[in-house]
């Protein structure tokens, strides 16, 4: 009975790092560009960007609180028809 735990275990280990070996040689999958993690990208873009517009818009002194909120509105509206 104990020689069949050991092979049991080695069985184990073996198939252990035959996979291993394998997820190894294609690291390329693990770092596969899905559509939805594209799109994410492309909104945290569009957030920081409709942010500086915010941003920059507040400091100038020129335009409303909501006047700079519709400014903010327009670019990420833009961002999301492109």
């Amino acid at each position: 009975m104990r020689k069949s735990t050991r092979n049991s275990f080695m069985g184990a280990l073996a198939l252990l790092a035959g996979f291993t070996f394998a997820i190894s040689t294609y690291p390329q999958i693990a770092l596969a560009q899905t559509q939805g993690m594209q799109r994410r990208d492309e909104r945290r873009d569009t957030r920081q960007t409709s942010r500086a517009v915010k941003h920059e818009c507040n400091a100038s002194g020129q335009a409303s609180r909501s006047g700079c909120r519709q400014a903010k509105r327009h670019t990420k509206q833009a961002g999301r028809h492109d």
